[in-house]
């Protein structure tokens, strides 16, 4: 059975657990049986966007091009997954306007809580002024007004978010419905926590 594509588009700060929910939700769609294409504003800065900076002008360079490969994706059937901060609300619009079939995935997670995650320092870093132009400390982050889903990562588990993904993605017909009560189909349930063990949270 052939799929309508979309874009499933995930924003937030560093360290909120875009990429994780990006990965769990893309291995039960391909579970699902549907065609799915990653894009990771990390990865994607090394290769599509390599060269670019941090300034307002580079950001929205970037995001505009993870967008362009959304819609080249979404009208040829695949659900593109983007997971990047897009911190600029007008951008992400812009974005949705030129996709069409966009749905946004606003994943929040409060500073204390990212501060304590960071592995990295980065935020502690960028308090002392030691990082410039880092988002949600020294250069903006403009919350989504009206996200389809919102996340809290601090309040429930990875595999509690990518169930309320799915179910919103089931809800709005972008995805067929699972016949069953569980959150996931048992071939999902392994995808999505070999995916989450990968990632060191199982």
């Amino acid at each position: 059975m052939e799929h309508k594509g979309f874009t499933l588009w995930f924003t937030g700060l560093s360290g909120a657990g875009k990429s994780t929910l990006a990965r769990g939700v893309e291995a039960a769609l391909r579970a699902r049986g549907m065609k799915v294409e990653l894009l990771d504003g990390d990865i994607v800065r090394q290769n599509l966007s390599k060269g670019l900076g941090f300034s307002k002008e580079d950001r929205d360079t970037n995001i505009l091009r993870i967008g362009f490969v959304c819609k080249l994706l979404t009208r040829n059937g695949v659900v593109a997954i983007a997971a990047a901060i897009s911190p600029y609300r007008a951008i992400r619009d812009a974005v949705r306007l030129e996709v069409g079939d966009f749905v946004e995935v606003y994943v929040h997670c409060p500073l204390p809580e990212l501060v304590k995650r960071d592995v990295k320092g980065l935020y502690e870093k960028a308090m002392r002024g030691e990082i410039k132009n880092f988002t949600g400390v020294s250069d903006p982050y403009e919350e989504p007004l009206q996200a389809e889903i919102t996340i809290d990562s601090s309040l429930e588990s990875p595999e509690e978010s990518i169930a309320r993904i799915l179910d919103k993605l089931e809800a709005l017909g972008m995805v067929p419905a699972v016949e069953a009560c569980a959150a996931f189909t048992p071939n999902e349930l392994e995808r999505v926590e070999g995916r989450l063990r990968d990632l060191g949270y199982v």
